[in-house]
């Protein structure tokens, strides 16, 4: 009765409280991760090794976010369901409470080195510097996190011991936000400059500017929001239940920038006629250079399954339009689909 009596005096509102509408807003998220990828899996269904590849690490991703917010929700059931009314169990640290935090951090890598590898796919042609640069923060990041996580093993065995560690948020999210940033300019720096003056090529690029600032700096502003609270409510929750929407975030932020291709891109026959400048219903001679029609159709239907193959398409459309477009659209092919 003497620890049932004491439940009234302890207030849990500002602090499992948040965390609870921090993991209902998670689960929320979780639920937009699973339609970006079965959008990503419906729109990607052709084979090769890239797509095979970028199949895989959407896959990984959704496990990584799914193991988040299982361990989160064991987190709190432990708190709350398991250990009711036993306030002495308040100020342990549950074993999930510390893997999740490994989870966040491995996958949180792993997205960052997919931008960069972003960087590099779409600074093809042009100076690796950039890509380069973006590489080594994200590494160091990848140092800070590994030194905070041994030391948080070592030391932080009861909520008295975060204390110990609030150090590390500074030292950690700060970088952090500031790696995020650098990201989403040196990718809209590459994009900005690939401009071709085709109204639907530049259309294109435009909308994929607009996906990376928004989700560069939805993740910048909450590692900004974390510090913030971590600062000024640092005897609550808060700090915490920021972090955990931060990862949502940061998965769904790269699945949708993988998923750009299918919000902002035209479909096939509406851009080419665009680019050709001829209206549907004026009569087109068609352009025959030592092909069957049989070798026509083939091409067309190998086009339309194969976008990204659209540099090979046929000799008369190479009469028509220019390569710089062409090569410009296989880029951004190359950024929103792999």
């Amino acid at each position: 009765m003497a620890s049932q009596d004491l439940i009234p005096l302890v207030q849990l509102t500002n602090t499992f409280g948040v965390l609870f509408i921090g993991i209902i807003l998670a689960a929320i998220l979780f639920g937009v991760t699973n339609v970006q990828v079965f959008i990503y899996f419906q729109t990607h269904s052709h084979g090769g090794t890239g797509i095979a590849f970028y199949k895989l690490v959407v896959i990984c991703l959704w496990i990584s976010d799914a193991l988040h917010l299982a361990l989160i929700v064991h987190c709190l059931y432990f708190y709350l369901v398991i250990n009711y009314a036993n306030i002495s169990a308040l100020t342990e640290i549950v074993w999930s409470a510390k893997l999740q935090v490994v989870v966040v951090a491995s996958s949180i890598f792993a997205v960052r080195l997919l931008y960069v590898h972003r960087i590099w796919t779409v600074s093809k042609g042009r100076s690796k510097i950039l890509a380069i640069i973006v590489g080594i923060a994200v590494v160091l990041t990848l140092g800070l996190a590994i030194v905070i996580i041994w030391f948080m093993y070592l030391e932080v065995h009861a909520a008295a011991d975060l204390v110990k560690i609030e150090w590390a948020i500074y030292v950690y999210l700060g970088p952090v936000a500031v790696v995020d940033i650098l990201s989403a300019s040196s990718l809209y720096y590459l994009l900005a400059t690939s401009r071709t003056g085709f109204p639907r090529t530049d259309s294109f690029i435009s909308k994929l500017m607009v996906y990376i600032i928004n989700t560069g700096c939805m993740t910048s502003m909450c590692s900004m929001a974390a510090i913030i609270t971590c600062a000024v409510m640092s005897e609550t929750f808060v700090c915490e239940t920021v972090e955990v929407l931060m990862f949502k975030l940061y998965v769904n932020s790269f699945i949708v920038l993988m998923n750009a291709g299918y919000y902002a891109q035209p479909n096939v026959d509406a851009m080419h006629s665009s680019q050709c400048h001829v209206p549907r219903d004026i009569y087109r001679p068609r352009l025959r250079v030592g092909t069957s029609q049989d070798e026509e159709q083939t091409s067309q239907k190998s086009m339309f399954n194969h976008p990204d193959e659209v540099l090979h398409i046929t000799r008369p459309v190479q009469a028509v339009m220019p390569w710089r477009p062409i090569e410009v659209t296989m880029e951004m092919n190359s950024l929103s689909s792999a």
